[in-house]
């Protein structure tokens, strides 16, 4: 069936030409609706509990160069971060690069340290910390969440918000207004402990 499936649309793609004027021409429609095809299997085969077959989709878009550049143009075109360097110092990366950044993403890699920032906390005078990693490192971090994200969705449940797309606490606070209305019910904070509280 997978044999089959896979000669149908998703045998290796001719891979773009890599000149420096062709990363605005590549057909980014084209390019998402084959990623998104390789996801909807990964769902629906995690879904129906065919977890074998799914672990072989996720293979195939780990693999997949229309997936590489996807998370590749996420990380240095689309993310909020794509300016913000890591220990390597890159931070606007050309077209060149970000064809070379496809090609360097293949296979298993060894991350690099993280970039360690303070940040102050939103209302208080204390800072954080927080950790950014290398774009290389974000691009195979992007690619492999573009292949486990399917199928985790199919396994959440339906009033989970938190950290999944197309979701947001506006969703949740809907939900819980609509919860409350149909009776009565209690509700637990459970959150952060506060200084000076035991």
């Amino acid at each position: 069936m997978a044999i089959a499936s896979l000669k149908k649309g998703f045998e290796k793609s001719k891979p773009i030409k890599t000149t420096t004027n062709t990363w605005k021409t590549i057909p980014w429609a084209k390019v998402q609706r084959k990623v998104f095809k390789l996801q909807k299997s990964i769902f629906q085969a995690a879904k129906s509990g065919q977890d074998a077959k799914a672990r072989r989709w996720q293979r195939l878009l780990v693999k997949s160069y229309y997936a590489r550049l996807l998370a590749v143009r996420r990380v240095t075109q689309d993310n909020q971060g794509k300016k913000t360097a890591g220990v390597d110092g890159m931070r606007a990366i050309s077209p060149r690069q970000r064809f070379e950044l496809v090609e360097n993403i293949k296979g298993n890699l060894k991350a690099k340290p993280l970039r360690r920032v303070w940040i102050p906390k939103p209302g208080r005078d204390e800072k954080r910390p927080l950790g950014i990693p290398t774009i290389q490192d974000r691009a195979r971090q992007a690619l492999v969440k573009s292949a486990l994200e399917p199928e985790w969705e199919s396994r959440f449940e339906g009033t989970s918000y938190g950290f999944r797309p197309g979701r947001s606490a506006q969703d949740a606070i809907g939900r819980i207004y609509t919860a409350i209305n149909k009776g009565n019910y209690y509700v637990l904070d459970a959150g952060a402990r506060r200084s000076g509280m035991k």
